[in-house]
């Protein structure tokens, strides 16, 4: 036995140096990257095809002084603690919406500024010459933003579809960002009530309250249908998850709780998705009506399910 475990031993350290040629030769680990996300998410529904696109992205500090402003402090952090959110900062999202309806290319808003949008555009796969309609759900300058620079238009070979109601309170306001980006257009632009139509399939729905005119947009393809809900909840848990909390930027504080309620309301009971402008990238989600409030419901496969 020992002399068997001597040869043993003799033969395995005779083959160790043919062992230590054939490992591979040590390598540099491989660079860090850097955080990345896909600028647009494209899906269809029914016969139309969807794309959401990110035109831009920052981190805010102290959003208490934008959401729950009617909240005391400790409540507002218990809330976001228990969403696994910090309550010192908030990730912003800008997310216009493409709608291919097989038809017509239309864009839902148009970003912060032209840069953004036509980026996000390109890596789509879309040039801002291709877009037929641009429907503006309302005035802000993060929805306005992208529709003209130093005087000329964005998507030059489109037309324009906005609210009636939107654009007449916004008309000699002496805003700055509707002067420059939105009056300049008038004469190619569309104006909508509630329930008007701004293309085959896509109906203009009544969300006053964040602004005078705003406006939410019903998408309904072959039985399928999604909600283009713009900036009716800005944030899936201080404004979304609690529609009485008040938001610096509604116009109307009240009416625009009732409307949040109201939206949050028919979107849990027709079990339909919905897209929304500052919801966390890609912007597409689900509502569920709990016994105090609403839980939002990001998407994850339902819409590869035809």
């Amino acid at each position: 036995m020992t002399e068997m475990t001597r040869r043993h031993a003799l033969l395995a350290g005779a083959a160790l140096p043919l062992c230590a040629a054939a490992a591979p030769p040590a390598r540099a680990a491989a660079p860090m990257m850097g955080p990345a996300r896909p600028p647009f998410n494209r899906f269809t529904l029914g016969a139309f095809e969807v794309t959401t696109i990110l035109a831009g992205t920052r981190t805010v500090p102290d959003p208490q002084t934008i959401f729950g402003l009617n909240v005391e402090p400790e409540r507002f952090a218990a809330v976001s603690e228990a969403a696994m959110i910090p309550a010192d900062r908030a990730q912003f999202f800008f997310t216009p919406t493409v709608v291919n309806t097989g038809s017509e290319l239309i864009l839902f808003d148009t970003g912060l500024a032209p840069q953004g949008t036509v980026a996000a555009l390109a890596a789509a796969g879309y040039t801002p010459d291709q877009i037929d309609t641009v429907v503006i759900t309302h005035m802000h300058g993060d929805h306005i933003g992208g529709l003209m620079e130093d005087g000329a238009e964005t998507f030059s070979k489109a037309r324009y579809v906005t609210g009636a109601v939107e654009f007449d309170a916004w008309d000699m306001s002496g805003d700055e960002g509707f002067e420059a980006k939105v009056r300049p257009l008038a004469d190619k632009t569309r104006f909508l009530d509630d329930d008007g139509e701004a293309a085959p399939g896509v109906t203009a729905v009544a969300a006053f309250g964040h602004t005078p005119g705003h406006m939410a947009y019903r998408l309904e393809s072959e039985g399928k249908a999604l909600l283009i809900g713009a900036d009716f909840a800005n944030h899936y848990v201080w404004s979304l998850a609690h529609p009485d909390w008040e938001v610096r930027y509604d116009r109307d504080k009240a009416a625009a709780a009732a409307t949040r309620r109201r939206l949050l309301d028919m979107l849990a009971a027709e079990r339909m998705p919905f897209i929304g402008y500052h919801m966390p990238f890609p912007a597409l989600g689900y509502v569920e009506a709990l016994a105090d409030g609403y839980r939002y419901m990001p998407a994850s496969y339902q819409m590869m399910l035809d």
